[in-house]
């Protein structure tokens, strides 16, 4: 596999990367938390993880795009999603399940991507409810494990 094309765009004043992998893009949730939490990104990203509406939805992205995805593994992190006692890391979800939606990168210049639809549904469910008051008062996190404080 060859090298990745990265870019980065700016969002609300916050610089984003976004990689070309697999002919798709895949934007990076660690530069999308540190919006939100500059010191605690990996917090946040597993945060989320932990929730079952994010496993349910990773589970159905997966399974409508990729054909070597683990269902009977999938159900393991379904069953246990939103215990309390319940913790996933990006890195264990992609190796347990063979999921590609998400993508763990170590190092200076890694963190967590994921494919542009995944990466719409973490900003919708974790940051966009914790914007400008200028959103709709309707609108709260889908989310409550994001790290909520209201």
């Amino acid at each position: 596999m060859g090298k990745a094309r990265k870019a980065t765009v700016t969002v609300q004043g916050t610089p984003v990367t976004v990689m070309a992998q697999r002919e798709e893009d895949y934007i990076s949730l660690t530069d999308m938390a540190r919006h939100r939490d500059p010191e605690r990104t990996d917090y946040i990203i597993q945060n989320w993880l932990r929730n079952r509406n994010t496993i349910e939805f990773l589970g159905t992205w997966e399974r409508l795009n990729n054909p070597d995805f683990k269902p009977i593994e999938f159900e393991g992190f379904r069953n246990r999603a939103g215990l309390n006692s319940f913790v996933l890391t990006p890195r264990q979800w992609v190796q347990v399940t063979g999921a590609v939606g998400l993508l763990s990168k170590p190092g200076r210049y890694g963190g967590t991507f994921a494919h542009k639809d995944i990466a719409f549904e973490f900003a919708a469910d974790c940051l966009v409810a914790h914007g400008p008051s200028t959103l709709p008062r309707t609108r709260t996190c889908r989310s409550a494990a994001c790290g909520s404080s209201r």
